[in-house]
């Protein structure tokens, strides 16, 4: 082989192996930001001049509003870090250190004094013709567990809100948000650089309180004021 042939073989060579390795570091950077694993500045609703909701209740009277109450359960259920098993537990309720999505939910409520599933299992008793999801064959194993009969719950007893994330002064801490195809969260009190909210969940991401507001198609947004005004 002619050294000028092998020069512009080992230049080839190189060239590819340089695209290989950005495109190789770009589609890690960008699996770090899609999961919020990168650096970020954190904003609070101060900065937007945004006023931050309280509840008038404090229901298990520990002097913390509900609200808070429930923001802060949740934020306790996330460092807790659950291990994401999706399974059918007699009784209802499965092991502290295993939860969904929908366990962030009650675990944050309880915080504030409530239990989700006395309340749900309450309202299917009362209207089972609500609940599609139950398939006529109510179970309180699990009926509290399933986003489709949250959502149908806090649409039919709380205070249901915009579903325009970029309506930023609706969107207040302890607020619920449920998701396209089937999750649910609740609003925290951080916020990125454009005001949006983020969100406390677990759906097996590994950041569980993240920037992650338009990452799914909100389909409903509520504030846990039961009867539907504060």
């Amino acid at each position: 082989m002619q050294p000028l042939i092998r020069t512009r073989i080992t230049k080839g060579l190189l060239l590819l192996g340089l695209c290989i390795f950005a495109a190789g570091v770009i589609a890690g950077l960008k699996y770090l930001a899609y999961w919020n694993l990168l650096p970020q500045r954190v904003f609070s609703a101060k900065d937007f001049g945004i006023e931050t909701i309280l509840s008038d209740v404090d229901f298990d009277g520990d002097g913390i509003d509900d609200f808070t109450d429930i923001l802060l359960g949740a934020r306790a259920e996330a460092k807790k870090r659950p291990k994401y098993v999706n399974a059918y537990y007699a009784g209802g309720y499965p092991p502290e250190d295993i939860g969904v999505c929908t366990d962030m939910i009650w675990r944050a409520l309880a915080n504030a004094g409530y239990s989700l599933k006395d309340l749900v299992d309450a309202d299917i008793k009362a209207c089972e013709e609500a609940y599609p999801g139950t398939k006529g064959t109510p179970d309180p194993n699990i009926d509290f567990r399933r986003v489709n009969n949250l959502k149908v719950f806090f649409e039919r007893n709380t205070l249901s809100l915009t579903l325009d994330p970029y309506e930023l002064d609706q969107w207040q801490p302890g607020d619920i948000v449920t998701f396209k195809p089937g999750h649910i969260a609740i609003i925290s009190d951080k916020r990125n650089r454009r005001g949006l909210p983020y969100i406390i969940h677990n759906g097996r991401q590994p950041v569980k309180e993240e920037d992650a507001l338009t990452r799914h198609t909100i389909t409903g947004h509520f504030r846990f004021i039961l009867g539907g005004s504060n």
